[in-house]
């Protein structure tokens, strides 16, 4: 939203104010959650991530699983919903235990 505000001076000008809040509003991201795989070898999970989310680097999927190995749970991305559903999708097709939730 913008508002238009007169300035008092010798030349008439007119500032445009625009509002950054209403600017911001921006859609909610969603977490792709890779969960422990005691089924899947290792090797196979980071591959499977880098094929999936082609952005994430070996050293990035490697983190990855090994965060869910340890702790039962790993962050993979955080993104909008569409490829949040699409990357978990994804790696669930390839018999790898995934979900989403909003991020807070």
């Amino acid at each position: 939203m913008s508002s238009i505000k007169l300035e008092n001076g010798n030349n008439n000008a007119a500032v445009l104010e625009k509002k950054t809040a209403a600017l911001k509003n921006k859609s909610p991201k969603y977490k792709v959650l890779l969960h422990n795989d005691p089924v899947n070898s290792m090797e196979y999970v980071t591959i499977a991530l880098r094929e999936v989310v082609p952005q994430l680097s070996e050293q990035d999927a490697i983190s990855i699983m090994l965060e869910a190995h340890n702790s039962g749970v790993g962050l993979v991305i955080v993104c909008d919903l569409e490829p949040a559903e699409f990357y978990s999708e994804s790696l669930k097709s390839k018999g790898i235990s995934s979900s989403i939730e909003k991020d807070e």
